[in-house]
């Protein structure tokens, strides 16, 4: 599966917005030219894990919600990776997961 670049860009500018950065502030920060930063945020650039992970940790989110728009945070989170990873699991395991579960979720 491809990364489409132009919904990784809008979501990294978001989080920048949602942290009332400019885009001078941040490339400020990152030490990279605002045309960069601008070029990430349109999707015309590409971005390494490297600078995916600076600019995460400058704009406090993780690098799953803007890599999938998921956050760790959200009731949704793992539920297609479980539901996947259940889906040819015999009936006695995942009984043994249901419980397992049951006494997590419950205490």
């Amino acid at each position: 599966m491809a990364l489409n670049y132009s919904i990784i860009g809008e979501r990294l500018k978001q989080a920048r917005m949602n942290k009332k950065l400019t885009q001078e502030k941040l490339a400020e920060k990152l030490d990279v030219s605002v045309a960069f930063l601008s070029r990430i945020e349109r999707g015309s650039s590409y971005i390494n894990l490297k600078r995916l992970n600076q600019i995460c940790s400058i704009l406090d989110v993780t690098e799953g919600e803007i890599l999938n728009g998921v956050s760790i945070d959200s009731h949704t989170y793992l539920n297609k990776d479980l539901s996947n990873l259940l889906k040819n699991c015999p009936p006695e395991k995942l009984n043994l997961i249901y419980n397992i579960a049951k006494v997590i979720v419950e205490n």
